[in-house]
């Protein structure tokens, strides 16, 4: 039975690889008139590397913003409740902010070269230059974080993401003046231009806000915030007003075609690839991030060797075992929730935007685990500062699993379109896949009570849970199937078997 379902896994995975190979080719050879075309404006080629390049940078660029957050310096005998209100009302909501911004910027871009499927080197340069103000964007933050009131930051910010939109657009308008570069169902489709006025009608929203959030900070720069933070709703809130509309006034017409690519509903399918690229840049960037931290606060300085531990490195270093023991069970931490998103999108054959939204939250407290390495080693053993910043640290590991949790619910909403068969609802996997994505949320929460009432043993709580996980995954299918055999021995002693814990599939 484990058999089959494996080779049934991998034949679906082969297919699944072949029809994006198809599809993959199809985009990247246009039609012979458009071939020729190009040939005469002086050459194209694929924008695989352009996207891959893009979703690396943006991927880094998100991640690294959480660094003025995470070095915040704090004195042991400062209360950390104190401070942690100060980081709550600047730099972390400034973090979530604009790292939710930059992802609305790579969302943007995702949607754009869906419809641009081919580059030359005009447009490579332009995405260069939108590329570029991108990476300005965590120095305009740092601005924000550490002067929330003054309104240069903001201007700077907000003046980034109208130049990057102006770009987009200009983008936009050069690639429909050359149709070979857009995707062949644009090129045949006779709405051509309802699609460039819709496209760039979208395309400048964010601009447009951002341009308002500029006026009112010098106003009520506390508007300023809340505008910028509506950029992230933007669709819903536009979905959400537009069926107001319709109920009290009556469905607008309907304009050519919907705007089946490039439209704000929530089912709208994302390549699932750029999200799957894009999240592993910032996991692979939120590990390298730990590591940086080790090497700039972990290595003694050679005077102070010599004077006080009288020349021995081992017992110099022995003086840093908290930081790592933190380092590694964060580590540890980082690479199991890659896995389990790894897992995840392994059986979802369809992104949605609703489903890049969650992916996108979940990003943004993996994103924090670099401050939370940062507080769990930070204060004196057994203090109230050390119990708190372990709490922190669980709320930031808990809704970095939650938000994993809420994408399959999500998927499993519309299943059919979303998810492989196997992890549907009363599939083989699907009891599975649950506990893989219940398990991280489970133990942050547990360990956050635990802590409650252990408080003296708060630290060594924390690093045994994340020592725990570890050996929970790789003895999780057997206490699936242990748990299931309970229930059904308890609820219906004499019912058919379950397939809930599958007996093939990735484990």
């Amino acid at each position: 039975m484990g058999d089959t379902a494996d080779c049934e896994i991998i034949e679906h995975h082969v297919e699944e690889e072949m029809e994006k190979e198809a599809a993959r080719s199809r985009a990247a050879s246009p039609r012979p008139g458009s071939v020729a075309a190009a040939e005469r404006e002086g050459g194209t080629q694929s924008s695989h590397r352009l996207l891959a390049y893009s979703d690396a940078l943006i991927s880094i660029i998100a991640t690294v913003m959480i660094l003025p957050v995470a070095h915040t310096k704090m004195g042991h005998d400062e209360e950390l409740r104190e401070s942690l209100q100060l980081l709550l009302t600047t730099k972390i909501a400034v973090y979530l902010m604009t790292f939710l911004i930059v992802t609305v910027a790579w969302a943007a871009h995702i949607r754009l070269f869906q419809v641009i499927v081919r580059i030359d080197d005009c447009l490579a340069l332009l995405n260069l230059a939108c590329m570029m103000l991108i990476t300005f964007l965590p120095y305009t933050f740092s601005l924000m974080a550490s002067f929330p009131e003054n309104v240069l930051g903001i201007l700077l910010f907000c003046g980034c993401v109208m130049v990057i939109g102006v770009i987009q657009a200009v983008i936009v308008l050069y690639a429909f003046s050359r149709p070979f570069l857009l995707s062949e169902q644009i090129q045949i489709s006779e709405n051509r231009t309802f699609y460039k006025h819709h496209i760039l009608k979208v395309i400048m929203r964010v601009p447009i806000m951002c341009f308002l959030a500029s006026v009112f900070s010098f106003i009520f720069f506390q508007l300023s915030y809340a505008l910028l933070a509506v950029v992230i709703f933007l669709p819903y809130i536009s979905r959400s007003l537009k069926w107001c509309r319709s109920k009290a006034f009556g469905a607008a017409p309907e304009s050519p075609d919907s705007a089946p690519f490039y439209s704000h509903l929530t089912d709208e399918p994302l390549s699932k690839e750029r999200v799957e690229a894009f999240s592993d840049g910032v996991y692979a960037i939120v590990a390298t991030l730990l590591i940086l931290d080790i090497c700039e606060d972990n290595v003694p300085d050679p005077a102070a060797v010599r004077e006080r531990f009288g020349g021995s490195l081992t017992a110099a270093l022995r003086a840093y075992g908290p930081e790592y023991l933190a380092y590694f069970g964060s580590f540890a931490t980082v690479g199991l929730l890659w896995f389990v998103h790894h897992s995840l999108f392994l059986h979802v054959t369809r992104t949605t935007r609703l489903m890049g939204l969650l992916n996108t939250f979940s990003l943004a407290f993996v994103g924090g685990l670099p401050l939370a390495y940062q507080l769990t080693h930070a204060f004196p053993p057994d203090s109230r500062n050390e119990l708190e910043a372990v709490q922190v640290s669980c709320v930031i590991i808990f809704f970095a699993g939650v938000f994993q949790l809420a994408i399959w619910v999500a998927a499993l909403h519309g299943e059919r379109e979303s998810l492989h068969p196997h992890v549907r609802y009363g599939g083989r996997e699907h009891a599975f896949m649950l506990a893989k994505l219940s398990l991280y949320p489970c133990v942050a929460l547990g360990t956050f009570f635990l802590t409650c009432a252990l408080s003296r043993f708060s630290a060594a709580i924390f690093h045994l849970m994340e020592m725990a996980v570890p050996l929970a995954f790789l003895l999780l299918r057997l206490l699936v199937r242990v748990g299931l055999a309970l229930l059904r021995l308890l609820f219906c002693p004499g019912g058919p078997e379950p397939r809930g814990a599958g007996e093939g599939g990735e484990g």
